[in-house]
């Protein structure tokens, strides 16, 4: 049986979630978002199938190692919610390339309708796709599309 490794990582600040600024952010936190995700693992009997893993770090190279460390697994998938760094980081893009490790952007607030510096994405043009403005459901259904696209 194929397993599918999905690994969801989370940039500078999302560790607040639920308390930073909860009126563009809301108040799920990455706990909850955890727990739902896995819950649609569960609901569709797709534990045994998908696995998630987890990592949020509010330091870019960190996620460079993680993303880095992936590159010689098997059947990966990325969802990544790169945070501040969306807008200034060709590391993290570079890593992402290197690895080829298919992956959704996923953002809490509609970046498009935020300040002018927050509208350019180092990532979007090498995602599979992009959600943005949908708040915590954004990670399920980035979820929901690996689910669906995956599944033979």
């Amino acid at each position: 049986m194929k397993i599918i490794n999905i690994t969801v990582l989370n940039g500078p600040n999302l560790n607040l979630l639920g308390l930073r600024e909860p009126e563009i952010y809301g108040s799920t936190g990455l706990n909850e978002i955890e727990a739902k995700m896995n819950d649609l693992l569960i609901e569709n009997n797709l534990e045994k199938k998908l696995t998630i893993d987890f990592f949020q770090s509010n330091r870019e190279y960190e996620l460079v190692d993680k993303i880095q460390d992936l590159m010689n697994k098997r059947n990966q998938w990325i969802i990544i919610n790169p945070a501040a760094f969306t807008h200034t980081s060709v590391a993290i893009r570079d890593a992402l390339l290197a690895t080829k490790i298919p992956f959704i952007e996923v953002h809490l607030s509609n970046v498009h309708a935020r300040e002018d510096f927050r509208k350019k994405s180092w990532f979007s043009d090498i995602a599979q796709g992009t959600i943005t403005g949908l708040g915590a459901n954004g990670y399920q259904f980035a979820l929901e599309h690996i689910i669906e696209n995956t599944q033979n």
